[in-house]
């Protein structure tokens, strides 16, 4: 009985764990996926500055497509891989807490803060400048 237990909590442990490594991955990949669309950007904006049309590559082909059309596409996947990302690492941070929970560690201590909106930077700036 007692090593069914301990069993099945080195079961849960290692699943939370595989978890919580699966989601930094998932994070790493479609941030590497935002640089290469923020590459992508900058080559429409001084590479090809003079093109009306770009090939863009859809599954398998090339598509000649407006400049203009591709930039806002692009963009659209930006803030879609953003949004996706600052849900992941939300979710991380719960799955890493689930973790220590398990393990019998403490909560990350300061780990749930969020960082200054530019409002509460500018606001904060114009106190320091009076």
């Amino acid at each position: 009985m007692e090593a069914e237990r301990i069993l099945q909590y080195l079961t849960e442990v290692e699943e939370a764990a595989e978890d919580v490594l699966a989601n930094k991955q998932q994070i790493v990949d479609l941030d590497t996926k935002r640089n290469m669309n923020r590459e992508a950007l900058n080559a429409l904006k001084h590479e090809m500055a003079s093109e009306e049309k770009v090939k863009v590559c859809f599954g398998n082909m090339f598509i000649k497509f407006p400049k203009a059309k591709t930039k806002e596409m692009i963009q659209r996947d930006q803030q879609q891989l953003d949004n996706e990302i600052n849900n992941l690492r939300q979710a991380l941070k719960d799955k890493l807490n689930r973790l220590n929970e398990l393990q019998g560690k403490p909560e990350l201590t300061g780990y749930n803060l969020s960082p200054l909106s530019n409002v509460e930077v500018k606001a904060i700036n114009h106190l320091i400048k009076r």
